[in-house]
Parts: structure tokens; sequence; C-alpha cells
């Protein structure tokens, strides 16, 4: 890691710190409507289908907030709009505490936790990485990736225990002070770029007067008349269809279907979530050394071939060698696309533009979330949908290809 002059480790380490302690809670909140499901049912005498949508209201908002995040970061800085969507989360997990009917429930716990953890979850590490780091923005953005991994991880088996010893009302109001707990140091320390120290990415130290990157206007008007952008919203959007759509969505379902225990199961999950810690650290790794177009290539085509070996793999022990290789997978893909975004429209610009690109993750996901459910009622089996998802996920293995890569930009691009 480069230092400065001085000695002192490069500060756009401390940076990271912080990025991804905000990343392990926004995940970690974002986890909590799975967990808090049926003792809000059982407390709130609410129907399963209420709280599901505003749990639905939650993730579009999570999808919609990735864009608006992103714009505002490249307008005023990582730092403030962190602030914002923390005091957001904070705040709205705090009044959940108190919901009592069916109008708070779906604007606390649907929009506006929604709202919150999309602003600090969609798009900050890709940015922070692509404007502190050029060497090793692989790799940061990788280990971002590992700390959401963490914090679903974390969060999953702790915020179950505490549901069940302190209720999920107490429980909300831990997350939410974690939140604002976090505004401290994210005050203190978040920097929104290297010039603010008169450095460049990386740590080299500024030959000239710093520059703050801007970002371009009509960037979307551009990015939208490209074919690389849609090429890229095409491959996330099957990022998210296959992940967290029909795995995240059904696979525990589908293990019960096929005799297995629901803690077995959630088992399997979390063995997925280990080793996509792993292979997420690894793709930021090789991001930094290999084409990404090729890493992608080889990504989709491998998670296809997985969705389409599903179904014909026994279900038992047998499950633990596709948790494994799924799970290396599982988020591998967001190293070499947000530096395909960096590249192709340059690093000031990626807050907006990579916000539209996670925003179409988000939909592929909602979408296999709902069709897996419609085809599971009409055809009596899972298999179909795992076998559709392969197939999709091939698909953008040969898409990933056709993406072009000029050169990297500079750092004030």
């Amino acid at each position: 890691m480069k230092k400065l002059t001085d000695g002192r480790l490069y500060y756009g380490w401390v940076v990271v710190i912080v990025t991804a302690l905000a990343l392990l809670i926004a995940a970690g909140a974002r986890s909590a409507p799975g967990v808090f499901l049926l003792p809000m049912q059982k407390d709130l005498e609410l129907s399963r289908a209420t709280l599901s949508g505003a749990v639905s209201l939650g993730l579009v908002m999570f999808g919609l907030g990735a864009p608006l995040s992103g714009f505002f970061i490249d307008r005023y800085g990582p730092r403030r709009v962190v602030l914002a969507g923390l005091g957001v989360l904070g705040a709205s997990f705090i009044a959940s505490a108190s919901v009592r009917g069916v109008p708070g429930l779906y604007a606390w716990w649907g929009l506006l936790s929604g709202l919150g953890t999309g602003v600090v979850g969609g798009v900050l590490g890709a940015t922070v990485a692509n404007r502190w780091f050029v060497r090793r923005r692989g790799l940061v953005t990788g280990l971002f990736g590992a700390a959401t991994s963490a914090g679903q991880l974390m969060f999953i088996p702790l915020l179950t225990a505490l549901a069940g010893s302190l209720g999920w009302r107490t429980s909300s109001s831990i997350i939410g002070g974690l939140g604002l707990a976090l505004l401290l140091p994210v005050l203190l320390l978040l920097r929104d770029t290297p010039a603010e120290l008169g450095l460049l990415p990386d740590g080299d130290a500024q030959t000239h007067a710093p520059v703050t990157p801007r970002p371009t206007p009509g960037i979307m008007a551009a990015a939208l008349r490209s074919r690389d952008f849609w090429l890229l919203c095409a491959t996330f959007f099957v990022c998210g269809f296959t992940s967290n759509g029909i795995i995240g969505t059904h696979f525990i379902a589908y293990c019960g279907e096929n005799g297995l225990t629901a803690t077995y199961a959630a088992g399997m999950l979390a063995l997925m979530g280990g080793f996509n810690f792993v292979g997420t650290l690894a793709s930021g790794y090789f991001t930094d050394r290999i084409d990404p177009r090729g890493l992608l290539s080889i990504y989709y085509a491998f998670r296809g071939l997985s969705l389409m070996a599903l179904p014909l793999i026994p279900p038992g022990p047998a499950l633990v060698f596709f948790a494994v290789l799924f799970g290396l997978d599982y988020i591998a893909t967001v190293p070499p696309t947000t530096a395909l975004v960096a590249d192709r429209f340059g690093r000031a610009n990626l807050g907006t533009v990579y916000g539209w690109v996670f925003c179409a993750h988000q939909v592929g996901a909602a979408l296999a979330a709902w069709l897996g459910g419609v085809l599971r009622e009409s055809l009596g089996t899972y298999g179909p949908s795992f076998i559709a998802a392969g197939v999709l996920a091939v698909a953008a293995a040969l898409l990933s290809r056709a993406i072009s890569r000029p050169a990297l930009k500079t750092a004030a691009s």
C-alpha cells in the first residue's frame, strides 16, 4: 500500500474502513425484513401478503435509491450523501419499532427504510473505490462486496437471536441506533476525493493544484445512447435475476419441497455467503489484472451451468457442492461491472451511471422472485425456473464480450 512521504499510511484506506462499516450496516438492515417477517405477523396481526407488500416496496426503493444516490454523490460527494442515507436509515428503523398499523408499516418499514439502505448500499462502494484507487480499485471493490456479504452473514443470525429474546421492535431500534452511531465517524473521517488532501488516487502526491473530478453534463443522455450502457444493464439485470431473485428468494422453499429442513437450507445459504466473501475478494484481485469482460463472461457462464445442474443434484449433502460453487460466483460480478462502467463513462460519472445499472440489477431480482413463484404454482416444480435462469446467465456471458472498453480515464475524468 502506497504511503505518504511522511510515513503515514495512505488516507484512502481510512476511507475504505469507514465506507465498509456503512455498507455492513446497510446490508444488515436490508436483511432485517426477512428475519422479522413472522414475528411481525404475529404481533401486528396482519396478513403475510400485507407484510410482503411492505417488504417489496422496500426492495423497489432500495433499487431506486441507487441512481438517486449516484446522482447526488457525483455532484456533492459521498460524505453528505452517506450522512443523509444513514440518517434516514436510522430514523426509519427506530420509528418502525412503534408501528401499529398498515400506514406506518408501509411508510417506515417499506418506503423510508428501503430508500435509506439504497442510498448507502447501492453505489457508494463502487464510487469510493474508483475515486480513491486506480491500481487497486478492483481489490477495494471486492473488499466492499465482502463487507456487504459480512453484513448479511453477521446480521441474519444476530437479528434472529435478538428477535427471539428481545422482540422485533427492540431489535429494529438497535439497527436504527447503529446507523445513527455511524454518523459521527462518517462526518469526521470520510473525505470525498483524494484532491481534498492534495493526493491523486492510490496515494501519489499531487504535482499541481488539486483537481476535484466533476460529472460530465448530460452524461445520462449520452449513456442512454450508448450500446455499452444497455449491455451493462442487461448483464447486471441477469445477475440480479440469477442471484438475489431466484436463489435468494426460492432456494429455501426448493429445499423444503425436497424434504430438507429450513435450518439445513439456511445453512446452505450461509455456506454460499461464506464462499461469496472469498469469491468477491478474489474477483476484485483479478479485476485489477485481467480484462473485466473476460471475467464477466466466465462468471455468468459458470453461474448458468450451476443453475441448470441444480435440479439434477440429489437433495442432501450433495447440495454442499452447489452451495460452494454458486457462492464463489454470487456477487463476483460487481468488481468487473463497476470497472467497466468507470472505464467506459469516466470515474467522475460512476455514481450516476452505475446507479441505473444497479437499478437494473434490482429489477431483475424482483422479476425473478415473482416469476419463480408463478412458475412454481403453474408447473408444480422449481426445475424449469432454475433452467431458464441458467439459460439467461449463459446469454449474459455472451453479451459481456460485446461491451467495449476504452483506455482507462484519467483521475479528473
